[in-house]
């Protein structure tokens, strides 16, 4: 069909300067790209970290494979080597965007066996011959969108998403307030819950056709290593950034649980991954105590240096 002339305007965006994973399948949501991943692979049995979102269980539990959830230490990395097998596929978190050389050193002991979460890494760069997967709204301002790059293609025809109805909290952010547009925001996530299978909206496409990408890397750089210098004096993790990793947050462990109440008094919003992992009888105390007792705090492209030293400051008095 060819698109309509004249009339009304549509939401007004940048010229088009193209999809930053330009060579990747582009579908709905991340999740979905690992349903996508277990569709086309069919494998019989999958390791997975206890230190992981629900989300990745909810895919997994509606195929028949088995699942082997595995520990991490202190450095985000699985704490033992395991022996795959043919049907064996072992999914990697790259967490926090901090973790892609370990990512690799994965990719040469297990080679296509391999899966990687790029969810929270935007900017990493795929592993030639690895499944690897992105999401698109833990970085910009889009209502759902996702990336997967693997050579295994399902034989399928996709239907394209429609995100208009799921845009009120990012316009009610900017024309009212973040508060204002958080049941909208829970009720999106929700939504994206039940999602099936789709390639992504031409709505999603077109904003993050507009997005400047090499600014947003540049101050999200910036601004972890100025929290950083800010408060790795008294941050329990001592996660170094590679020159090439683009973080999503700033990950800060308390010494005692935080009163994140305080934070959200002060009108900064942090998330807690992944409180159902506390739950798991086989996760470790180190798995349930990032849990519990760690602050992630923002660092993406809408700040500078003044609003960060606000959150620098009110994260040391927790």
């Amino acid at each position: 069909m060819f698109d309509a002339i004249g009339g009304y305007f549509e939401l007004e965006l940048l010229a088009w300067r193209g999809q930053y994973h330009e060579k990747a399948e582009r579908l709905n949501t991340a999740r979905n790209c690992l349903e996508y991943i277990v569709l086309a692979r069919s494998p019989k049995r999958i390791y997975v970290p206890y230190y992981t979102c629900d989300v990745v269980m909810d895919v997994l539990s509606r195929h028949s494979l088995e699942i082997i959830h595995y520990h991490i230490d202190e450095a985000f990395e699985p704490v033992r080597q395991y022996e795959l097998k043919d049907g064996d596929l072992f999914l990697y978190i790259n967490y926090f965007g901090l973790k892609a050389k370990t990512a690799a050193a994965l990719a040469s002991a297990y080679k296509t066996k391999l899966v990687v979460d790029n969810s929270q890494a935007f900017y990493c760069a795929p592993i030639v011959g690895v499944d690897t997967f992105y999401s698109a709204r833990k970085f910009f301002g889009v209502a759902d969108g996702a990336y997967l790059y693997t050579s295994k293609k399902l034989d399928m025809e996709l239907e394209q998403d429609v995100s208009y109805l799921r845009m009120a909290h990012l316009l009610k952010r900017i024309d009212v307030s973040a508060e204002a547009g958080y049941m909208d925001f829970s009720e999106n996530e929700d939504l994206l819950k039940g999602e099936r299978l789709k390639r992504m909206s031409k709505l999603t496409e077109r904003i993050l056709g507009s997005v400047n990408y090499e600014c947003a890397r540049e101050k999200r750089t910036e601004n972890f290593s100025f929290l950083d210098s800010q408060l790795s004096g008294s941050n329990g993790f001592h996660l170094a950034r590679a020159d090439d990793d683009v973080p999503m947050v700033y990950p800060y462990l308390c010494s005692r649980k935080p009163d994140r109440e305080k934070l959200s008094q002060a009108r900064i919003y942090t998330c807690q991954y992944w409180r159902s992992v506390v739950e798991m009888s086989g996760a470790s105390d180190l798995e349930k105590n990032i849990v519990e007792n760690t602050i992630f705090c923002p660092i993406d492209q809408r700040y500078d240096e003044s609003q960060l030293h606000n959150v620098a400051s009110e994260v040391r008095n927790l």
